[in-house]
């Protein structure tokens, strides 16, 4: 290896360890925050609405800003946007940490998830933009991997921050990790090319489409609350559709869209969507009902809990890496399709495992599977969309796919919900003599996996047998809801296995040798 390959193999490590460092502290700050929650109402006081607001101006913001914010970089400059975001997301988090009441906790909150934004969809471009073929794919197994775990263990540092300091802390230790990632950005990423005209950006494209993922995602945080068929969710619905519609329609009119429609006649980019959609539809989406099974029916505490969902997530850890090496000599396709496969079968034995009548550690094979399939499936999922398109469209790539993971994460818990309440009421429906208000407030209740607060609408004296039958409909629920999740994972698998191409992978890794007398593809 020559100097000068030794040299932009050094520059293209630190511009990983960098991605991961800024990526690290966004996806931490997705759920770190929910052990403090009441702390913060302790400390600052405000209404249910307010509290609330400090994980969903988050989580909207995120979410709406993830598309424009990719388009934008392939524009204006991947290292400059990607600072922005860090500083934004440093400084809105100093906001947080010292916000004196509730209402300035929500608004840096909300500036927090534009930040968040800003990085995440610059974090895979940058890695694109430095690596090539399977150097990429592993690198991006890497990042990935990585922010998963990430992503499990920030419940429990920010259990140990509160029990240790304050709940300000969460926010202030962001601080320093940022400016210490704002100096590498700012001394060893590779400076932007020569910046595009500001004149030719599309704007009001950006816009509009900011507003729609805007409505759905908050339409998708608030419908539980709100009631799925209130008017209130049918509106936002609504109002983002009729944007959503302009959206299209001025897209297929501007020069330089911010999302080119034409990616969309790509097979390998339209796989890479739905995969991108219904991973998380899954996976995200079923994860809320398997640990309340094992909390609610089971009775296990959140350290137990924590615990036995390392089956998951110790096997999609070491899978993403196996993953990304296999890309060197597997089709990403049938990586992804086996990693579906085999999220189904996990899917499936946890179905059959949640019982009551069954002992608890009968769930750990279909834990174990769920972990293997997610880490095989993941990074290649993560890395098909940039491999499609040219380095300088990966931005607006990134970004779609990202908006589309927190779609599926939305819609799937939004869905999955209703197939557990619905559960939940037919059982309590056979099994309780109430009113109907007192039934939606037992639904209601059981359905967060409060089954003490659902035993305030009983009488006293069948509070044993009441218990024992709420537990049981959860455990159905959560089995009916692994079941459906099951069979989404096998319907992605075949999008994966019929889709992916490898004429449109332009620096991905190679597709397996054909036999030498096998008829060649078609172009």
């Amino acid at each position: 290896m020559s100097a000068t390959d030794t040299k932009a193999s050094r520059e293209a490590r630190i511009v990983l360890i960098i991605t991961v460092i800024a990526s690290a502290l966004l996806v931490i700050d997705i759920t770190i925050v929910s052990v403090a929650l009441p702390s913060i109402q302790s400390d600052l006081g405000g209404s249910l609405a307010a509290l609330q607001w400090i994980i969903i101006g988050y989580t909207v913001t995120f979410g709406a800003f993830q598309q424009a914010a990719g388009s934008l970089s392939d524009r204006l400059g991947r290292r400059s946007m990607f600072m922005g975001g860090i500083a934004l997301f440093t400084l809105s988090s100093l906001g947080c940490g010292v916000a004196p009441d509730a209402l300035t906790l929500d608004i840096a909150r909300c500036v927090q998830g534009i930040g968040a934004a800003f990085v995440l969809a610059n974090a895979m471009p940058l890695i694109a933009q430095v690596y090539d073929g399977q150097s990429r794919n592993m690198a991006i197994a890497v990042w990935g991997t990585t922010l998963g775990a990430c992503g499990a263990v920030a419940p429990v540092i920010g259990g140990l921050l509160v029990d240790l300091t304050q709940w300000r802390y969460l926010f202030l230790i962001n601080v320093p990790i940022g400016l210490v990632a704002l100096f590498l950005c700012r001394t060893r990423l590779p400076a932007d090319p020569p910046r595009s005209s500001l004149a030719g950006i599309d704007w009001t494209g950006a816009g509009l489409l900011v507003l729609t993922l805007g409505l759905v995602n908050f339409a998708l945080t608030r419908g539980e609350d709100q009631g799925w068929d209130s008017a209130a969710t049918l509106v936002q619905l609504g109002v983002a559709a009729v944007l959503l519609i302009a959206f299209l329609f001025l897209e297929r009119r501007v020069a330089a869209p911010t999302l080119d429609l034409s990616l969309f006649t790509v097979p390998t980019f339209v796989a890479a969507s739905l995969i991108a959609f219904f991973s998380r539809f899954a996976t995200v989406g079923g994860s809320v009902y398997y640990i309340l099974y094992f909390q609610s029916a089971r009775g296990l505490s959140p350290l137990l809990t924590g615990l036995i969902m390392m089956a998951i997530f110790a096997p999609q850890l070491g899978m993403g890496l196996v993953a990304g090496k296999l890309q060197a000599k597997y089709s990403p396709s049938h990586i992804i399709g086996a990693g579906f496969g085999i999220l189904a079968l996990g899917g499936l034995a946890m179905s059959w495992s949640f019982d009551r009548g069954q002992s608890v550690w009968l769930a750990l094979p279909g834990l174990l599977l769920w972990g293997v399939g997610g880490g095989l499936a993941g990074s290649p999922s993560m890395s098909l969309a940039v491999n499609v398109v040219p380095k300088a469209r990966s931005g607006m790539a990134s970004g779609a796919i990202n908006s589309l993971f927190m779609f599926g994460a939305g819609i799937g818990a939004a869905i999955f919900g209703v197939l557990f309440r619905t559960r939940i009421s037919d059982e309590a429906r056979d099994g309780l003599e109430l009113s109907s208000g007192e039934h939606d407030k037992v639904v209601s209740a059981v359905a967060q996996g409060d089954i003490s607060r659902a035993l305030d609408h009983v009488p006293d004296h069948t509070t044993g047998q009441v218990r024992r039958m709420l537990e049981s409909a959860i455990a159905d629920g959560a089995a009916n809801v692994m079941l459906w999740a099951a069979v989404i994972c096998v319907g992605t698998a075949v999008i994966s296995l019929t889709l992916v191409r490898k004429k449109d992978l332009l620096t991905g890794a190679p597709e397996p040798a054909k036999d030498a007398d096998a008829e060649p593809e078609p172009a």
